[in-house]
Parts: C-alpha cells; sequence; structure tokens
C-alpha cells in the first residue's frame, strides 16, 4: 500500500478518463463495482464519487514484463466493494464502446494492483436502482451515499452552498452566525428543549430560526447578512419535513418588499444558470417573478403555495349557495340558513361550498372505478366524502346525487362560474373552511399526478415560481377562541391597516411573502415591525399584556427602542431547494444523514436511553408515558 499512497498518486477520477487520453499511464483508487471474470481477463468496474471506469486484467499485456501476470493473479480474488488502487495504461475500447458512461470509449489495463480494505458482502447491493427498503438503506446509510444518485443530490447540494455564498458576498452581504441554544420564546414551531446542567431546572431552546437574532444584527448596524444555518423545530415529519434543516436565511436595513424580491430573485436566477445550465430570463425576460395576493391563492387553489404548471383552478360558490337558499340542496341549505340568520361572523372561520372543473379531455381519461377511489382519498384527510356531477350537452348534471334536488338556477349558476360545458366533471367540497380547501387543494394535485399533467415526482423540465403576497397578519385560533400571530409577532402590518389591528384584526393584511416553486414553498419572509408603537398595538390584539412581551420578547424590544432601523428578510429552505433541483423523491434523499418520519436516526440508534447518573447531573426525571 506504501508504493500506491506514497509514490504513486492519483493522476485522475474515474470518470475522467476520455478518448484523448489513450496511451497514458494512469492511477485511479476507488470501490470495486462489479466483477467480471470472462476466461483469461477479469474485468473490473472501479467507481469513485466521479464515475465508473473499466479496468482490465490481461496477463499476457506484453511490454510490462511479470507485472500484468501478477495484477492478473490478484484481481481473480477481488470482490464487490473492497477498495483498491491500480496503475494501468489507457487503450481504446474499439468496437466495444459503451455509450452509456461517461469513460465508455477506454479502458485501463492494469500494470499493478494494492488492496486498501477487504469489504465483507454488503446488505444490499449498489446501484442506481434498487428495491432495497428505505428503513434497511437508512441503517446502512454510508453504503446508500455510495449509490451514484444520492451523490449527484448531494453534488447539487454542495452547488447551491457555494453559488449562494458567492452571490451574497458580492452584494455586499456578511455571513454572520447565531446561537443554536437560545431562550425558549412562544410562537411558531415546538422548540426542542435542552436542559442546562450548571442551571438547574433550566432549559435552552434550540434555535428554530435565527429570527430574532438576525434582527438584532440590522439592530447594531451590520446592514446585510446571511447565513445558511442549521434549524431545528419537534414537528410532526413527512415528505419535505425533517426536525432538522438548513435554511438560507437573510436580512436587510432599509428595504422595502420589493427589494427583497429582488434580492432574492437575483440569487433565484444565478442558482439555475449555474446548477442546471437554465436562464430564467427567458421565462421570466423582466428578471421578476409573478405576485399573487394570499386572498386569491386560497380562493383559486386551496392555499398559499399553488403549483401552476397546470390549470384547474378552484371556484368558491358559496354566495350563489346563500343567494339562492341552497337552490334545493339538503347541506348546502344549511349553510346558506347559518349566512341568512347571522350565525356566521364575516371576520371567522366558517363554512363554504367549492367547486373544481375537470375540462372533458382530462375528465375522458377517469373511469368510474378510479372516480369512486376519489372518494376514499378525499375522506382520508377528513372529508365526508366527494360530490362531483358530469355536464352534459344540454348543461344538466349527470352522474350525480346533487343531480336530483339541485335547482336549475343554481345549476346553471354553477355551470357558469366554473366555466363548465360538455363533458366536464365538476367536484364539490363543503363544510368547514380549512376542511374544504386543504381537501380540494390536494384533491386539485392528486388527479394533476393522474392525469400526467406533472410529473410524480421531480420537476419535468418546468419550473414555476411565484411570490404569494399580502396575507392577514392574525389568524383566529377556533380551539383558544383567541387572535394568534399568522407568520410571528414581528412583522409589520400595512400602513393603512394599522388602525384595524384593535378594532378588526381579521382584516389587517401585512408585508409577509412566500416564494413557491411548483407547489412547494421553498422561502418565506416579511417586513419586520420596527415601530414600538406599532408593535405594542399587535401585542394587545394578541392578548399579550406589556409584562408578558417584556419576558418574552424584552432583549430585542429594547433593541427596537434604541434605534432600529426598516428592515426585512426571508429564509429560503436549502433542503427543499435541492429536493426540488436535483428531482430526488423526498428530503431525506437530499440531507447526508436523515430522521425517519419518527425522528430516528436507524443508523446510529438515536434517540438512545441515557444513563441514570447522566440524568441526575441534569436534575431531569423520566416520566414514562401511560401504557
Amino acid at each position: 500500500m506504501a508504493r500506491f499512497i506514497d509514490e504513486l498518486k492519483r493522476t485522475h477520477r474515474c470518470g475522467d478518463l476520455r478518448a484523448s487520453d489513450e496511451g497514458k499511464e494512469v492511477v485511479l483508487f476507488g470501490w470495486v463495482s462489479s466483477y467480471r471474470d470472462h476466461g483469461g481477463c477479469v474485468f473490473i468496474d472501479l467507481r469513485d464519487r466521479d464515475g465508473i471506469t473499466q479496468l482490465v486484467f490481461d496477463p499476457d499485456l506484453s511490454g510490462h514484463g511479470d507485472l500484468p501476470k501478477q495484477s492478473y493473479a490478484q484481481a481473480q480474488a477481488l470482490r464487490s466493494e473492497w477498495v483498491i488502487g491500480v496503475r494501468g495504461v489507457v487503450k481504446s475500447r474499439g468496437a466495444m464502446k459503451n455509450p452509456k458512461l461517461a469513460t465508455g470509449e477506454i479502458e485501463v489495463h492494469a500494470l499493478e494492483l494494492t488492496v486498501f480494505n477487504k469489504a465483507d458482502t454488503p446488505p444490499f447491493e449498489i446501484t442506481d436502482d434498487i428495491d432495497t427498503g428505505e428503513e434497511k438503506r437508512l441503517q446502512y446509510r454510508y453504503l446508500d451515499l455510495r449509490r451514484a444518485p444520492l451523490q449527484r443530490t448531494l453534488r447539487v447540494r454542495h452547488q447551491i452552498n457555494q453559488i449562494v455564498r458567492r452571490y451574497f458576498d458580492a452584494n455586499g452581504f456578511l455571513e454572520l452566525e447565531t446561537p443554536f441554544m437560545v431562550k425558549y420564546t412562544p410562537g411558531g414551531a415546538r422548540n426542542f428543549l435542552v436542559p442546562s446542567r450548571m442551571n438547574a431546572g433550566k432549559f435552552y431552546a434550540l434555535a428554530e430560526s435565527p429570527q430574532l437574532f438576525k434582527q438584532l444584527y440590522m439592530c447594531a448596524g451590520f446592514d446585510r447578512y446571511f447565513q445558511i444555518v442549521k434549524c431545528f423545530r419537534d414537528e410532526a415529519l413527512r415528505l419535505d419535513r425533517q426536525p432538522e434543516f438548513t435554511q438560507i436565511d437573510v436580512e436587510m436595513s432599509f428595504v422595502n418588499q420589493d427589494d427583497v424580491f429582488a434580492t432574492m430573485e437575483g440569487m433565484i436566477f444565478a442558482v439555475w444558470k449555474e446548477v442546471l445550465g437554465i436562464d430564467l430570463k427567458e421565462k421570466y425576460p423582466s428578471g421578476r417573478f409573478p405576485q399573487m395576493p394570499f386572498e386569491e391563492s386560497m380562493g383559486k387553489y386551496g392555499n398559499d403555495k399553488p403549483d401552476l404548471r397546470f390549470g384547474m383552478p378552484h371556484t368558491d360558490v358559496t354566495a350563489l349557495v346563500v343567494d339562492h337558499a341552497g337552490g334545493g340542496v339538503p347541506f348546502w341549505k344549511d349553510i346558506a340558513d347559518k349566512f341568512a340568520s347571522g350565525a356566521y361572523r364575516k371576520d371567522l372561520p366558517t363554512e363554504i361550498v367549492k367547486a373544481m372543473r375537470v375540462p372533458a379531455e382530462h375528465a375522458a381519461k377517469l373511469s368510474r372505478a378510479e372516480l369512486d377511489k376519489l372518494e376514499d382519498f378525499v375522506k382520508g384527510m377528513g372529508s365526508k366524502g366527494l360530490a362531483r356531477a358530469k355536464i352534459d350537452g344540454q348543461g344538466n348534471w349527470t352522474q350525480s346525487p346533487l343531480a336530483k334536488t339541485i335547482t336549475p338556477e343554481l345549476r346553471a349558476k354553477i355551470n357558469e362560474a366554473v366555466g363548465a360545458s360538455e363533458n366536464d366533471l365538476v367536484f364539490f367540497q363543503f363544510g368547514k373552511e380549512a376542511t374544504v380547501q386543504t381537501v380540494m387543494a390536494n384533491l386539485r394535485v392528486h388527479l394533476a399526478k393522474k392525469l400526467g399533467l406533472i410529473p410524480e415526482v421531480g420537476h419535468g423540465g418546468n419550473f414555476e415560481l411565484l411570490w404569494v403576497v399580502n396575507p392577514p397578519l392574525f389568524e383566529y385560533d377556533d380551539e383558544k377562541k383567541t387572535w394568534a400571530a399568522a407568520h410571528h409577532a414581528f412583522t409589520r402590518p400595512h400602513d393603512d391597516c394599522v388602525d384595524l389591528i384593535e378594532k378588526d384584526p381579521g382584516k389587517v393584511l401585512c408585508w409577509r411573502y412566500d416564494l413557491v416553486l411548483n407547489g412547494f414553498e421553498i422561502g418565506g419572509g416579511s417586513i419586520r415591525l420596527h415601530d414600538p408603537e406599532v408593535q405594542a398595538k399587535v401585542f394587545r390584539a394578541l392578548g399579550i399584556s406589556d409584562d408578558e412581551a417584556k419576558q418574552k420578547f424584552g432583549f430585542l424590544l429594547d433593541a427596537l427602542r434604541y434605534g432600529a432601523p426598516p428592515h426585512g428578510g426571508i429564509a429560503v429552505g436549502m433542503d427543499r431547494l435541492a429536493m426540488l433541483l436535483s428531482g430526488a423523491e423526498s428530503l431525506r434523499d437530499v440531507i447526508p444523514f436523515p430522521k425517519t418520519q419518527k425522528g430516528q436516526d436507524l443508523m446510529t440508534d438515536a434517540p438512545n436511553k441515557v444513563e441514570p447518573e447522566q440524568l441526575r447531573e441534569l436534575h431531569v426525571r423520566i416520566v414514562e408515558p401511560p401504557t
């Protein structure tokens, strides 16, 4: 081994060599990806992070003495995943070229071979396409990471990191750190807590974001801050969520919303250009992304992160149902009667009726059995069912229980509102607003995938970027019967809404925004409150007293009193960005060592139990859950 490491240095990586390298003597290091003994010659595919090179061990290779015979004898013992080094000569494959490999025009005829490490048989094959269950692959994550697809996604992640750093540095931003262990402050996501050994009975919180500290940087006069930072949230996990994640965090002084947008759009253009070779200016020639009001996004798509790669928007027909006193549909009459009686306050959550039209050319692809399965799909989200109607040539509804009782007048109005024509299919949801919005939003995307309008996974080469703007500052908490901050308590309201903060909180719009890509929120932020008087009004609307505000946020409130500049910022999810750009199936594919949906690390068996002595040092006692 000493000869290979000390004297024979690696000359190329396994994806480097081309036809122009023929005749060169090279040294390669890597893993045995495959072994083939063709009777007289041994063929090895050697793999490293950059690709694969075919090695040939030919004992009859002339002009090199006994070295080929010796290396051939050694090669017969090689097995998959052994780590080796080889010195050899690059030769053309001639008619046996492999167009699937970047190195497919050449092969390396081995002269010397060394084995650095003999590997046990791995628990699964290290190949691009694999049917091994994810749990097994996560248990042996270091083996899974040898596979080319995962190495490509992490390479994309690396590229994004470097592009982001170069971009912000060139635009006058300082990369500054913020602490991970912080004071627990309410609001936002649930925090992980860390007991303090030196302060008995007290806890740190793992920062869910650097929000308060980056505002303090602005108060300190640093003007432009960014950080690629790890954050922690103790939340239920899903496809695009992990307990620890990375975000590109940005804050700027003396800016408005448009200034933040322009800066972040420049970053996105740079990332797409360098990672994918795509110039987004061909799609967005102004260099700016479109904007959509929050209210429009919720009305048309049921959420604030619409996928605009396809149509099928929703239509809210609640007003039509109310105007027609339910139009003969019993469930709709209940909703209409509540509106008529004044049982609903206009500023609080209510019940709604929504419709979604599936055009005839798409509806024709859905069989009766598939339509029936959609009923189960929506019930899995808390819906009681899925009403539907097919439109005939006269505008009548067929294949629908609603058709038996609905009045011709309301039917005609709904057809007109949704733009229905012959052989179109219309789906309906009605009930609590939050449930209807969620069900219809997810149904729209589910149908788009089923109908082939968007790929099941990945972007399909189509990127639809959008700013969702002007959301409400407050949202009503049905359980607590109080108003809560929809984002956080330091978001600046629109100037013309300040007088409504304590009078009519539900109507207060604010300078908060989300950056959406293909139905995923990849970033979110706001212009911050820097005026102590307006801040006090927001706290009062949230039911937070002066004393409580000082206890929870005193250090930030003090900083705002000592000369805070107008400022705002945003955080972009690095993991989601890498997932969407690389076409990965889940967030776990772009995080080197991820957790499962139960928050477990199967490779290291974390979280795990600790010794009683450790708990005593931390002044912590375990309360066993009830059995």
